[in-house]
């Protein structure tokens, strides 16, 4: 694509660094992926094509995500040129995934798991919560616009479960609470049952992770066609607010 080449910096490593990442077939031109040694300093100004996402399988997508979150917790994250990103974007978007997460302000989904402009789309509101609107926008990323990875990610002590756990009510947000509450009556827990326990609340937090994917599931037909035919991979995730790490749950 002349997009890239055209936002990149036209410098003597320039030339070197596209063919550097031809020669992996692809796979890691884009921000978000990890697995090449680039020189300290330099940066991937290039953002994902039709093709470079195309040459991607849904399992190393999550796998890219994956190395993209041990980077952000090792304190080796890419240089993002997000600008150049951005012009390089600017016409058209080829993201990989989607991510559903919820709407906390130390759980950005694009930073913990080191992705770039394009790279991904991200979809958040309290407590990660499955509903019309983000069905709605994930049969977009997925059947429309080729995203080939959903992740529901929730987050250790999420807000929003603990004032479901409590029968918060305030005004709009207690329509939104009580879609969490199936996850309270799901989650096996022998210990204290209170927001107070945060053990509790972080079991309960997994529990509503796997609801929203059976919801998924349940609720889209195009979704899970897509999944049945192999076109896409639904998985849940975990964000641990204190190391920073996301586990990908079984």
């Amino acid at each position: 694509m002349n997009a890239p080449d055209r936002c990149s910096p036209q410098t003597p490593h320039s030339h070197s660094r596209r063919t550097l990442l031809r020669s992996a077939g692809g796979l890691f031109a884009m921000g978000m992926l990890g697995g090449l040694s680039l020189a300290p300093g330099i940066t991937l100004a290039a953002a994902m094509s039709k093709e470079d996402r195309d040459k991607l399988s849904p399992d190393q997508i999550i796998d890219a995500l994956k190395q993209g979150n041990e980077r952000f917790r090792n304190g080796k994250m890419r240089g993002q040129d997000y600008l150049a990103q951005q012009k390089a974007s600017a016409a058209a978007q080829y993201p990989a995934a989607a991510i559903l997460s919820c709407i906390d302000s130390r759980a950005p989904a694009e930073i913990i798991l080191d992705a770039g402009i394009g790279d991904v789309f991200n979809a958040r509101v309290a407590g990660n919560i499955v509903n019309d609107d983000m069905l709605g926008s994930l049969e977009f990323a997925c059947a429309l616009a080729g995203a080939k990875v959903i992740v529901v990610m929730g987050h250790t002590a999420c807000g929003a479960i603990k004032g479901a756990i409590d029968d918060a009510k305030l005004g709009e947000l207690t329509g939104l609470l009580s879609k969490i509450k199936p996850a309270i009556q799901a989650t096996k827990y022998t210990g204290e049952r209170t927001s107070k326990n945060y053990g509790f609340v972080d079991e309960v937090a997994k529990s509503n992770v796997r609801l929203g994917l059976d919801e998924i599931r349940r609720r889209s037909d195009v979704l899970a066609g897509l999944e049945k035919d192999g076109k896409i991979k639904i998985v849940g995730a975990m964000y641990n607010l204190a190391s920073g790490r996301v586990d990908f749950l079984a």
